[in-house]
């Protein structure tokens, strides 16, 4: 391919990857597979990378992110990003529109009412219909310059679709950045797992996600962006009302509300904000309030603004979500990992049309940092109207005790660790620990564990519910009248169930070490571990100083299996798994050939015909070695359906990519 054959084919795939962006992030309608998509991407990737020069100013590959090697840059906005003036009540909207009648006397009144989104505002300009910086609001004169994880925004087209008129030659637009609410309970149930500080709410969440320098990082948060107003526009059509431009900016490629309406009047206006500050609960991002704007740009220019608000728009802030109730208890809960979260017990309240009586504190730091105590009564909120959450303590109940972090396990009383001074997470190292137990099973019998098909969620709680399993060694002393007088197991499924653990017995110390659970240990360092001692027998006595010699194995870790080994129960649960059979030694590596030696794999995804640790130990058998991540010395990255964040990074690194099949070639070659 010569070079002009590959600018043709760059422009064509760039315009391709944005039109499928537009359809699935801004449209819901998406008319391409994931793995469509991916395959279009790979081969612009590759076409930039033979062609460096011919890479787009706004190219589709820009939106996997990059890191940035420096601080961000101020940013002066050309016209200011006011604030809007809040009303609370209809009667406050109602003396609002009587001063708009009274700025315009004798004139027909039209407003547009739109969806107050709950994120961070943000300004987009574009010159000659391309992305060419992004930027937080600030201070309303000057924001902060955040171009490069704006680009990561699927639904911030990085080019301007082009439509039927004069053509635009500056424009610059201004929305709301934010994430669904199920993106930020994901992305809080990831940090909780690695004992990192949780965010308030999805907009706190929005707001850290596109200040970060890495905007790798920012495009795993998966952020949306709707676009409300502009600040400026240079060519393209005059525009004569602020539905008009709602309509244009569709046309341009931009993600717009789609519940604004038209308003004939201010009766149609107060319908609106009734209707939904009803309907807020069933929306899947948060909203506190309304926004009502003149409609027409004319009568806007002739109200005008005060120093810090427009005349011609207003908010509607719903009534808050609140309550106050008095904090019964302040108990506390494990994790699958062994994390201690506190969570206040309250005083039944009604707050938003639920009754309260329960509310996560997150951490320990957060007790401290709201000086709550037992008998406290506290003001509650619904963030987002869903998770109750603690604002602040309104009277304190100052005979009460101060709240003291467990020393021991409140569910089993075993020891209680917190592995690093900075981090803010504590854990119950004990691996029987009951309140741990159930998601820590499930774990255990994993694909890429020990592999037990026909133990998965519904078994186990059966299981636990006849007290038939205290810890993960008992299920290979379960006998096969004990499962028959379970619900939906006849003679054939207790057979199977059987068979499968029995065949467990014989997967390698790796991964028995990965199955267990221990906290910061995953495949890779099981594995290293494991392909270092050899036995259980001798791993166990291991002290953290020795582990860390290993050059994969950092602080954390070492410290992390030394804890779990000293628990008496972990001892106690090692015998009866030794007594069960089960194999507790690395066995030596089988390799076959070589041709594979000195090279570096990684999986991500989900593999059709083998399972991802099976394919790892082809890789191993041939001399090759399999990595945890992505790095610039990777030789390939192996792709199965729904790859995560390692594909990305892939990407971002240049790295080979290729797909099973290109897999299953390479290792029979």
């Amino acid at each position: 391919m010569n070079k002009i054959q590959a600018q043709k084919k760059i422009q064509k795939i760039s315009q391709e990857l944005e039109d499928h962006n537009h359809k699935y992030y801004v449209l819901d309608q998406p008319v391409i597979s994931d793995k469509e998509y991916d395959d279009l991407l790979k081969q612009l990737i590759a076409l930039e990378e033979n062609f460096p020069d011919l890479k787009l100013p706004n190219s589709p590959s820009q939106r996997v992110g990059t890191k940035i090697p420096s601080g961000v840059q101020a940013v002066k906005h050309r016209l200011k990003m006011l604030s809007l003036d809040n009303t609370y009540s209809v009667e406050d909207l109602k003396e609002w529109h009587a001063r708009v009648v009274k700025g315009l006397p004798g004139q027909k009144i039209e407003y547009v009412v739109e969806l107050k989104i709950d994120g961070l505002s943000a300004s987009l300009i574009y010159e000659d219909g391309q992305l060419m910086l992004g930027a937080t609001r600030g201070d309303g004169e000057t924001g902060e310059d955040i171009t490069h994880n704006l680009r990561t925004v699927r639904s911030v087209p990085l080019r301007l679709k082009s439509i039927d008129e004069p053509f635009v030659k500056r424009l610059e637009v201004r929305g709301e950045v934010y994430m669904d609410r199920k993106e930020f309970e994901a992305l809080n149930d990831e940090r909780q797992d690695k004992g990192e500080i949780l965010f308030a709410n999805p907009r706190n969440a929005a707001s850290g996600s596109v200040k970060l320098l890495d905007s790798r990082i920012t495009a795993e948060r998966k952020l949306k962006c709707f676009v409300h107003s502009f600040g400026f526009l240079e060519g393209g059509k005059l525009l004569k009302s602020q539905w008009e431009f709602l309509q244009v900016a569709k046309a341009w490629g931009f993600s717009v509300n789609p519940y604004s309406r038209l308003c004939k009047n201010i009766d149609e206006v107060i319908a609106f904000c009734a209707e939904f500050q009803k309907k807020r609960t069933t929306l899947s991002y948060d909203i506190d309030g309304v926004v009502v704007k003149v409609n027409s740009l004319v009568q806007q220019e002739e109200l005008g603004s005060t120093l810090k608000s427009p005349r011609w728009a207003v908010a509607y802030k719903f009534p808050a979500s609140q309550a106050t109730t008095k904090v019964k208890d302040i108990v506390v809960q494990i994790g699958r990992t062994g994390v201690l979260t506190p969570v206040a017990e309250l005083e039944p309240v009604e707050c938003a049309g639920v009754v309260i009586s329960r509310a996560t504190l997150h951490n320990f730091d957060e007790i401290e940092r709201l000086g709550i105590h037992k008998g406290d009564r506290v003001l509650l909120e619904r963030a987002g109207d869903v998770i109750p959450k603690i604002v602040k303590v309104v009277e304190s109940n100052k005979e009460s005790d101060v709240f003291v972090i467990p020393q021991i396990c409140p569910v089993c009383g075993g020891a209680i660790v917190k592995e690093k001074a900075e981090e803010v997470a504590y854990r119950c190292h004990n691996p029987s620990c009951a309140g741990r137990f159930e998601r820590g099973l499930a774990h255990f019998s994993s694909r890429g564990a020990m592999d037990i098909e026909g133990l998965g969620e519904a078994v186990i709680e059966q299981l636990l519910a006849k007290g038939l399993v205290k810890d993960v060694a008992d299920i290979y002393f379960l006998k096969k009248e004990e499962l028959l007088g379970l619900e939906l197991f006849a003679e054939k499924k207790a057979e199977n169930l059987l068979a499968a653990i029995e065949n467990s017995k014989k997967q390698p110390l790796s991964r028995l070490l990965f199955a267990l659970g221990i906290p910061n240990v995953g495949e890779k360092a099981a594995f290293v571990i494991a392909r270092t001692y050899r036995t259980l027998d001798i791993l166990k006595n291991v002290k953290a100083e020795e582990f860390k010699e290993i050059h994969e194995i950092g602080d954390v870790i070492a410290q992390s299996v030394e804890n779990f080994f000293k628990s008496p129960s972990t001892k106690k649960m090692i015998d009866k798994l030794k007594k069960s059979g089960v194999n507790l030694q690395e066995p030596e590596e089988q390799v076959l050939s070589g041709k594979l030696s000195g090279k570096k794999f990684v999986f991500t995804g989900e593999l059709d015909s083998l399972a991802r640790s099976q394919a790892g130990e082809l890789v191993k058998k041939l001399g090759g070695e399999v990595m945890s991540d992505v790095s610039k010395n990777t030789d390939y990255v192996i792709v199965g359906k729904s790859p995560g964040s390692k594909y990305k990074k892939a990407l971002t690194l240049g790295v080979s990519i290729i797909n099973e099949q290109q897999f299953k070639e390479l290792i029979h070659e």
